[in-house]
């Protein structure tokens, strides 16, 4: 379908897509992320809403301009330290690296923070950036990460993402008086799965650790649990989110695994399979808090409804392309090096400067940063065919490299993806989508168009 541009006179492209719904389908315009969901049989019925799109096109692709190009860093990933004290299969750090690595000195740590407080203080003037600490097993270093939290406490927003193993009571009151927000990783609801992946250098098990950790965060509201989907426990997604329903898990993420390292592809899991069990777990949260009232955000699936509703509303910067790294966050590794983000850090040639020796906004302008932050996804197959392009982004861009040689390429995973998206339609056309997204996501957010008839749902 295509329908002239009434300003410029261009043809913006039009998809119809089967999104599997019994009763819908949706009309995009996958330039400006733009979706109409019509009734089966019913097309005629979307002109309205097309003919108004056609006005406001070149508003609707300003604003994703804006957000693909028009954001600057506000946000770091800190690795205090290279070390982990597990082996986890599909770890995206080398081998090598997380056993013999090193330790950031607690002076070097105080001087790279106020390396960050400089740099966002001309960037961000008024705004308290996003510092987290990830690792690695950041915890190894705890004396420095302390130090360095009550040191910046009024400059940053801290928070930490652990295996958890370390999480003994100081540590835990410590996060919790300073209000740090405090992300664990567990991928299975019983210790015979989750330890098949997530284990220490010596192949024990650390199921019961996280678990006991996972208790006495009680009721603590700035916690959530990174859960990584392999070959190895996909089929116990259901199970998960129950369990982490009854543990009074606010936010959770359900993450296909990323295959940058050789270790991790063989637990890739096929797609299509991977995809209903994934949507099956979604289910369930919907079934739970019909039940209970209490809602269990899954939060890239969140976050790619937030990016079909409303695309600026998004958290997460994934799902998009340029992704968020270099453009949004960087990373930091323990020797001060800095990368677009995490996943880079064990891509030596992806090495960008040193925050110690460098001026981050020059190392942000580097030709290594710019390699990632000019991946566009209507640039390279079959993304730039795809009418769910800005909906997915072809994540990963160090993943794709990997795997192709370039970042300009997909990753492990595409069809996931457009299972997702397809899910997340059919969660709109049936009013379900506020049961998935987390309270106040449309928080500063305006409407800027909407149009609804009989057999027309749109956003």
């Amino acid at each position: 379908m295509h329908r002239r541009h009434a300003k410029s006179g261009a043809l913006p492209t039009l998809q119809v897509v089967d999104i599997g719904h019994a009763r819908y389908m949706a009309v995009l315009a996958p330039e400006t992320a733009f979706w109409v969901l019509v009734r089966k049989g019913k097309l005629a019925q979307a002109r309205l809403a097309l003919d108004r799109y056609a006005r406001k096109a070149a508003v609707f692709a300003d604003e994703m301009e804006v957000l693909r190009s028009g954001i600057s860093p506000s946000a770091v990933y800190f690795n205090p330290t290279d070390r982990c004290n597990l082996n986890c299969v599909y770890c995206y750090l080398p081998t090598d690296q997380r056993r013999r690595g090193e330790h950031m000195p607690t002076a070097k740590l105080l001087e790279a923070l106020e390396q960050l407080r400089r740099y966002f203080e001309r960037t961000h003037p008024g705004v308290r950036p996003q510092v987290i600490f990830h690792g690695a097993e950041p915890l190894l270093n705890r004396d420095a990460v302390f130090s360095g939290i009550d040191a910046f406490a009024g400059t940053f927003r801290f928070g930490i993402q652990t295996n958890a193993t370390l999480l003994d009571d100081y540590a835990l009151r410590f996060l919790r008086e300073r209000e740090v927000s405090i992300g664990i990783s567990l991928d299975a609801p019983a210790a015979t799965i989750a330890d098949r992946t997530r284990r220490s250098w010596a192949g024990n098990g650390v199921f019961d650790k996280v678990v006991s950790a996972m208790v006495r965060l009680g009721d603590y509201r700035g916690w959530s649990v990174i859960s990584t989907i392999t070959r190895d426990n996909m089929r116990h997604l259901t199970k998960m989110v129950e369990f982490l329903h009854a543990h009074g898990v606010p936010v959770a993420m359900l993450n296909v695994v990323r295959c940058t390292m050789p270790a991790a592809r063989p637990r890739k899991p096929a797609d299509h399979v991977a995809a209903s069990y994934f949507m099956a777990a979604l289910d369930r949260t919907y079934e739970l808090y019909a039940s209970t009232g209490r809602k269990l955000v899954i939060a890239n699936f969140a976050n790619t409804l937030a990016a079909i509703i409303a695309p600026t509303a998004r958290r997460l910067m994934c799902d998009i392309s340029p992704c968020g790294a270099g453009r949004c966050f960087f990373a930091v590794a323990a020797n001060g090096d800095v990368f677009p983000c995490s996943e880079f850090i064990g891509l030596p040639a992806f090495r960008a400067g040193n925050i110690f020796d460098s001026d981050l906004g020059e190392i942000l302008r580097s030709e290594r940063c710019a390699y990632v932050t000019a991946r566009r996804v209507e640039n390279f197959e079959p993304c730039a065919s795809c009418a769910f392009r800005h909906f997915c982004g072809a994540p990963c861009p160090a993943e794709a490299y990997e795997l192709n040689g370039t970042v300009n390429g997909i990753g492990a995973f595409c069809e996931f993806y457009q299972e997702q998206v397809c899910y997340a339609f059919r969660a709109i056309a049936d009013g379900k989508e506020e049961t998935f997204l987390w309270d106040g996501w449309d928080r500063n957010t305006e409407q800027t168009f909407a149009v609804s008839g009989r057999g027309l749902i749109e956003r």
